[in-house]
């Protein structure tokens, strides 16, 4: 497979696995997050900051889809991604440091996203090399 198909297909894959997370997050938080970890979103203010964060995580799933299929686009969508995870697994990291062990589900979310990151570092740098 070449790196250009590699990288397309990790694009898509990523994307493909943060919609359910950000619709899991923001679509109806006080249902979903509740069922999920037990979190009792009985605000306005939490619903509407999770809402927004279903909207990055839309908005960074739409731009790696473009990323994916204009190739101009890929390692600018590479570089976001490789931001992205890797900057949710620091706060994750900052989070079990400061506040303690998560649910189990967080746990993994923070494994993925530092694997799916570095991945995304090294397409970027074979994309690059490849110039």
């Amino acid at each position: 497979m070449s790196d250009n198909m590699k990288t397309r297909a990790f694009l898509i894959f990523c994307a493909g696995g943060l919609v359910p997370i950000a619709l899991g997050y923001g679509a109806v938080p006080s249902l979903t997050l509740d069922a999920l970890f037990g979190i009792q979103v009985d605000t306005t203010n939490l619903a509407h900051i999770m809402r927004a964060v279903m909207g990055l995580y839309l908005g960074m799933a739409a731009f790696w889809v473009y990323g994916a299929l204009k190739p101009s686009a890929a390692m600018p969508a590479l570089a976001a991604c490789a931001v992205f995870m890797l900057g949710l697994a620091a706060g994750r990291v900052l989070s079990v440091v400061v506040d303690g062990m998560p649910h189990w589900l967080l746990v993994v979310y923070a494994v993925l996203e530092i694997v799916l990151g570095v991945v995304a570092i090294k397409l970027y740098r074979s994309q690059q090399a490849a110039l």
